[in-house]
């Protein structure tokens, strides 16, 4: 087994968000009406690098739901509303939280969702988590190879035309737009910048397709369940393409822990070039964000930026024996 890799801040603590008491008197009244008793307590989702209020709610009559609210003047109410639309069209073999209701009071957008009583995996992964976390993927890959009118509904831009035009800094990098990141500034990334940015370019043209892609499949979007069943959250940026490139994405944090992430993807028949190619593209990504300074978000989005892009590229490194 390889060196296991570690992030700086679990991802099960990484969120910071407003508690229950931060809201507004009136919408936790609104909230509480609407789930029918009031509010005993509250669990604030811990992974997550939003600001936005994200919890489980139990009331006095001991019934839980998930529930998220942002301000209307925030983009996370809009994400919130995408959500909602895409997982109400889910089909039923795919495992994810499905939406009770929604609302907007106190000018704020709400989301109420089933509450998945689990947890975010921790790293090193376990094997059995990981394999509930690929068994649910899989469900769900071949759920949406042909995705409902309503789900196409939602709006859905393809995976090829998010890598042109978000994912192609290596691309940018090599013509001088970009600087190298530091993060990546001692490692291969200086003397295989060519080779990276041909990757980068040649990814497109590998990852078209017409299947529904969960589009930011990381290990703190997955919970497993008390029964150790894998669920998929936060469904908010959809796209159409290849699955296996979701697939590569959340194995990252596997190749991280020191398993044969190689071996793992070997079921997708995913192209070789196509998982050099997202690797490529996914280390690029992060590592140039990485390098944002402060975010406004959590204060551990840049580690987990900086992490997962060292990862990628180690990971690449050695599958090139660069």
């Amino acid at each position: 087994m390889r060196p296991i890799s570690l992030p700086d801040v679990a991802y099960g603590a990484t969120a910071v968000r407003p508690q229950w008491s931060d809201l507004p008197e009136s919408l936790r009244n609104a909230i509480a009406a609407r789930l029918g008793a009031p509010i005993a307590s509250a669990q604030s989702a811990g992974g997550g690098f939003t600001r936005a209020f994200a919890a489980i709610l139990t009331t006095s009559a001991g019934q839980s739901a998930f529930v998220k609210a942002a301000p209307l003047q925030d983009p996370n109410s809009q994400w919130y509303a995408r959500e909602a639309a895409l997982t109400t069209a889910l089909p039923s073999t795919v495992p994810a939280a499905r939406p009770r209701w929604t609302m907007v009071d106190s000018d704020y957008f709400v989301l109420c969702l089933e509450a998945v009583d689990g947890h975010v995996p921790a790293l090193p992964w376990s094997p059995p988590e990981l394999e509930a976390a690929l068994a649910a993927w899989t469900a769900a890959a071949e759920a949406l190879r042909e995705p409902s009118p309503e789900l196409l509904a939602v709006g859905v831009p393809t995976l090829p035309d998010i890598l042109r035009g978000e994912m192609s800094w290596w691309s940018a990098i090599q013509g001088g737009h970009e600087p190298m990141p530091r993060t990546a500034g001692n490692t291969v990334a200086l003397a295989r910048l060519r080779e990276l940015a041909a990757l980068e370019r040649d990814l497109p043209a590998l990852t078209a397709g017409h299947g529904l892609m969960h589009g930011d499949l990381r290990i703190d979007n997955v919970m497993i369940d008390r029964a150790g069943r894998a669920w998929l959250c936060d469904w908010t940026w959809p796209s159409l393409g290849a699955p296996w490139f979701d697939t590569v994405t959340l194995l990252v944090s596997a190749y991280a822990s020191g398993l044969d992430a190689d071996a793992l993807l070997a079921p997708w028949n995913a192209p070789a070039e196509g998982v050099d190619g997202a690797l490529a593209a996914l280390a690029g990504y992060w590592l140039v964000r990485a390098d944002g300074g402060p975010s406004s978000a959590s204060p551990h989005s840049r580690q987990h930026q900086r992490f997962s892009g060292e990862q990628a590229l180690a990971w690449l490194t050695d599958r090139r024996r660069w």
